[in-house]
């Protein structure tokens, strides 16, 4: 095909869809063994970012999180060899930024997945992440953004790169997930962050340890299996782990107290699973089934320290990142 045909084909318009992820714990942080962190991550299907992004004459970014996205856009244009400030951006929706949720990576994949599709370019979620700055700890957001489900990193090599996904499963569709959100709290980040984790005595390897037995024992098979029990149970507990340890710069199991009060109603209504993604504030739970994980967010709504609190119920996403073209449809 001739470059001037290739013009001609070439989409007007690229919309692209990703879903939040929960992370469900680290394995190791203290990398004895030459890979620090590790994860266990899953997609959800709410929150989600949703942006367009088009050619144009000059640029122009509409919506949430737009600075961010600019950012992103730019180096993007950079790396690709593109006419710089020479593309628009809506964002329509935006997975809440410093929540837990994955929301820069998130962002950061879908710009540039936008940007290659739109020039018929290959897709390089692991090398973007990289460029972008995105994957520094945690692998599942690209692993997510990929295929979806449930998966698991295997920790990041002191050689650098995005860690590696080395398990990856479709997760019960038929489990209720609970998120409770604190608009107020903000889970540490950036420079806030890496002071965190300067200030926090060494991982006891004894403790990645028995993390990582309960991950590859319990967690993986009961996710395969469809044993709530024994997931929920493994992920209480890896969460109690890692909560006990973070509670130094963070205040707590729990980032927010009104998340911390909100999980343990959970807990005592039958909710199992119960944890904090990432660095918070936002706090999650898994219940049988949808239903019934609308009932327990129901009662919980009613409870007076609840008022200022987002709580959702969503299902597990197990599809990949969508990738949307005028005419033509495609996902990635």
């Amino acid at each position: 095909m001739d470059q001037e045909s290739k013009l001609l084909t070439m989409p007007t318009s690229v919309s692209v869809t990703v879903p939040a992820r929960l992370h469900l714990g680290f394995l190791d942080l203290g990398g004895g063994l030459g890979r620090r962190f590790g994860s266990l991550g899953l997609a959800v299907e709410a929150p989600v970012t949703r942006l367009t992004i088009r050619a144009g004459a000059q640029a122009r970014m509409n919506g949430p999180d737009g600075e961010r996205a600019a950012r992103y856009l730019s180096e993007m244009e950079r790396h690709l060899g593109l006419a710089e400030h020479s593309h628009m951006v809506e964002i329509l929706d935006a997975i809440p930024p410093h929540a837990g949720l994955g929301s820069g990576t998130q962002l950061a994949l879908a710009v540039a997945a936008g940007l290659r599709r739109l020039h018929d370019l290959p897709l390089d979620p692991r090398g973007d992440a990289a460029r972008l700055g995105r994957g520094a700890r945690s692998g599942i957001g690209i692993g997510l953004f990929e295929s979806g489900g449930f998966a698991v990193d295997g920790g990041r090599h002191e050689d650098g790169g995005p860690p590696p996904i080395i398990a990856q499963h479709r997760f019960p569709d038929q489990w209720g997930i609970i998120l409770v959100m604190d608009e107020q709290v903000e889970g540490a980040h950036g420079p806030r962050e890496i002071q965190a984790f300067q200030a926090l005595s060494p991982f006891p390897a004894s403790e990645a340890g028995a993390i990582c037995r309960l991950a590859l024992m319990q967690v993986l098979p009961a996710v395969v299996e469809r044993d709530l029990a024994a997931f929920g149970s493994a992920i209480s507990e890896i969460q109690a782990r890692l909560g006990d340890y973070f509670a130094p710069v963070q205040g707590g199991r729990f980032t927010s107290p009104r998340v911390a009060q909100a999980m343990a109603r959970l807990a005592a209504a039958g909710a199992t699973g119960i944890g904090q993604s990432s660095w918070g504030p936002t706090g999650f739970a898994f219940a049988r089934s949808y239903a019934s994980a609308a009932e327990m967010a129901e009662a919980l709504r009613l409870q007076p320290f609840a008022a200022e609190l987002d709580i959702r119920v969503v299902k597990a996403s197990n599809r990949k990142a969508s990738i949307i073209m005028p005419a033509a449809s495609l996902t990635h």
